[in-house]
């Protein structure tokens, strides 16, 4: 597979981690001992991610939620999951791998896992649809959500998808009714839910698996009702240059930061230096540490209290003027 392309404010690490890669694959090569030059690069490169990725712009955290080599649901399940079981379809139409779910055991407990699925290359992306759901797999996630009420199972979403498939087919089949569906069936699942924005959380698409309990998100994802190039092409006409595209991206207050201080979420999960897809073990240890201690505080509640407490909390959002 093709390596993935590299971000223009990443050139800098990335020609630092080539020069690093050369050395190891000379002193390999020669049974030499670079230990000595390579402490000052690797203590360089590690200052590098920290200085670039402190000072990202709103417009540089979209372009890394939707980076191909960040983790996706999968490698969450490899890294922070174990026993997965994967069931498939809506028992209506069809199964769609834009979205995937299951059994997972957190740290011994059951939960049903639920999450939007992308590629990383182009036959997966194709399979997946860029994880970009049709209705039935929205479907197929309240199903899995209703299985896991009946089991009295925590639900646990993960959010990465650019929004709904918004194709013929899928509006034929109901994609507005379906994700209405799930909105209203989350807000009265009587088990704890924590959904995770992981990646791109975009419009219904993202929100049809995101009323819950605890919102959280990793720190360079972003969340928000369209895309900044969308959102550009509607006030500015322009949704192509960088520099409409980063005014969109200021104004949506899309990023975990914005979010956390708008009460939108309710905690940001740190990124290793360099973000999450320059480590996805330690980055699947920092988010299942984060859903454990959650999961701890909400199986405490009984279910009428849990729900009741879930429904306030969106209705409290947003500022109104009358």
């Amino acid at each position: 597979m093709a390596a993935a392309p590299v971000l223009e404010f990443e050139r800098p690490i990335a020609e630092l981690e080539k020069q690093i890669e050369e050395l190891k694959r000379l002193a390999s090569e020669r049974s030499l001992d670079v230990a000595d030059e390579l402490a000052p690069l690797q203590k360089k490169l590690g200052e590098m991610r920290v200085q670039i990725y402190q000072n990202l712009t709103p417009l540089q955290r979209v372009q890394v939620a939707r980076m191909s080599r960040r983790p996706f649901t999968s490698d969450y399940l490899k890294h922070a999951f174990t026993d997965f079981i994967e069931l498939h379809g809506d028992r209506a139409f069809r199964e769609d791998a834009a979205i995937m779910g299951g059994w997972a055991r957190l740290e011994g407990e059951t939960v049903m896992l639920i999450g939007h699925e992308r590629g990383r290359d182009t036959k997966e992306n194709l399979k997946r649809n860029f994880g970009m759901p049709h209705p039935e797999g929205y479907r197929k996630a309240l199903r899995l959500m209703k299985l896991a009420e009946k089991f009295q199972v925590p639900v646990i979403t993960f959010i990465d998808t650019p929004g709904a498939w918004p194709g013929l087919g899928a509006e034929e089949r109901g994609q507005s009714e379906a994700i209405a569906r799930n909105l209203l069936e989350m807000s009265q699942l009587q088990v704890p839910i924590i959904a995770t924005v992981i990646g791109e959380g975009g419009s219904g698409g993202a929100l049809a698996l995101g009323v819950a309990d605890r919102v959280l998100m990793l720190e360079n994802s972003v969340y928000s009702t369209i895309s900044v190039e969308g959102c550009a092409a509607i006030l500015w006409k322009d949704g192509k240059s960088p520099e409409m595209r980063e005014k969109a991206a200021q104004s949506l207050r899309l990023t975990a930061g914005d979010l956390v201080e708008l009460r939108v979420i309710d905690e940001v999960i740190p990124e290793p230096p360099g973000g999450a897809h320059s480590d996805h073990v330690a980055t699947a240890t920092a988010l299942r540490e984060t859903l454990v201690r959650n999961l701890e505080e909400l199986k405490r509640l009984k279910p009428d209290k849990l729900v009741r407490r879930r429904r306030e909390k969106f209705l409290r959002m947003g500022q109104f003027t009358e």
